[in-house]
């Protein structure tokens, strides 16, 4: 006997790296719910993370207007269908007028900040470790980011040098100081190749950096690929070094060991997730940030004082600890070495106590 289809309405984020810190849900829910009919509700940028999610019925893009009426138009959209459950992970009081079993809707809570993968786990009661960041993509996506990977030999380091705000962006020169000593013949990465990384817009900042790198090992995808496509590459890369941006979050989600680099934003909550990912920073913590610029707006950059050096520091730190098994057995020095050491549940259907339509809570 076929079972009744289980519609879930999702409703994610409008940032890039918000949706994919909470994609990790999606899979749980996808996992937990064999018969689960997903709705995902996204902003433009980040819908297309989502075009391949199993069980899916539909994306629909919500682009921000002003007031409120995107909220109300979204509601006409989605209120014909009793759902089996609704996840707002953006505050709304949308699923309070719409029919359903069940609901979670995020709420901001106070004290210390926790992660966003946290935060959002939390929507849905959950225990333990939280979900990580997942995307879902096709064997032709994979084959297609292979094929553009293709001609080329040696472990690939892949950069994203762009990011949203002058202030989060990394000096190039420093990309390319970095690159230089990862890939140099006595680097940890010699003989490998350069994986640029951005969007449309990036093209002209990441020159310096295509310039600089010798003919034949870079591979500049900048603005020629879409994310799910960067995703697959960044499946392939060793290494991946970047300013704090929805890529760096993508890079961390493919598994690929990420060096996220931050200033005027914090790590606490944005830092690339996973047991192979790390956040560096200059001398300067988040909180000295905000005393400079308090609405992280003015035309500085930030970033001036990460020095190169910690960022190559910690790329071969990270580069180490995930180092293939077959590289670390060669390099035991003997056998006897290498001894020495030991080796949903069921929702309450809560949310804010009142709210219309129109009325959002929406970080975003």
């Amino acid at each position: 006997m076929t079972q009744r289809a289980f519609p879930i309405l999702f409703i994610t984020a409008t940032r890039i790296g918000d949706a994919v810190l909470s994609s990790g849900l999606i899979k749980m829910l996808a996992d937990q719910i064999p018969n689960a009919r997903f709705t995902i509700v996204a902003g433009p940028l980040a819908a297309p993370l989502f075009a391949h999610v199993p069980g899916l019925d539909r994306v629909i893009v919500m682009e921000k207007g002003k007031g409120k009426g995107h909220w109300f138009k979204l509601w006409n959209q989605v209120r014909h269908r009793k759902w089996g459950l609704i996840v707002d992970l953006r505050g709304s009081g949308t699923a309070l007028f719409l029919r359903r079993e069940k609901r979670a809707i995020w709420k901001k809570t106070p004290g210390e900040p926790v992660h966003k993968v946290i935060d959002a786990a939390r929507t849905l009661k959950l225990d333990g470790d939280p979900p990580p960041p997942h995307l879902y993509i096709t064997p032709e996506v994979q084959a297609l980011a292979d094929d553009l990977l293709k001609g080329g030999e040696g472990p690939i380091l892949a950069m994203g040098p762009a990011s949203n705000w002058i202030g989060k962006i990394w000096p190039i020169e420093r990309f390319i100081q970095t690159a230089a000593q990862l890939l140099d013949r006595d680097g940890p990465m010699a003989g490998g190749r350069l994986l640029i990384l951005g969007g449309p817009e990036d093209s002209r900042m990441v020159e310096e950096l295509r310039m600089a790198t010798a003919r034949g090992r870079c591979i500049d995808l900048t603005g020629k690929v879409d994310l799910l496509t960067a995703y697959a590459c960044l499946k392939r890369a060793r290494l991946f070094i970047g300013n704090d941006s929805g890529l760096m979050h993508i890079a961390a989600a493919a598994g690929t060991p990420t060096v996220g680099l931050f200033g005027p934003s914090d790590e606490r909550r944005y830092g690339p997730w996973g047991e192979h990912a790390l956040a560096v920073r200059g001398p300067r913590s988040f909180d000295q940030f905000l005393a400079i610029d308090p609405d992280l707006s003015q035309t500085i950059r930030h970033m001036s004082d990460l020095p190169v050096a910690t960022v190559v520091r910690a790329a071969k730190d990270l580069l180490a600890r995930t180092a293939p098994l077959e590289a670390v057995i060669a390099e035991a020095p003997s056998e006897e070495a290498l001894f020495e050491e030991p080796m949903i549940e069921a929702l309450e259907d809560t949310g804010p106590a009142a709210a219309h339509p129109g009325e959002s809570g929406d970080p975003s």
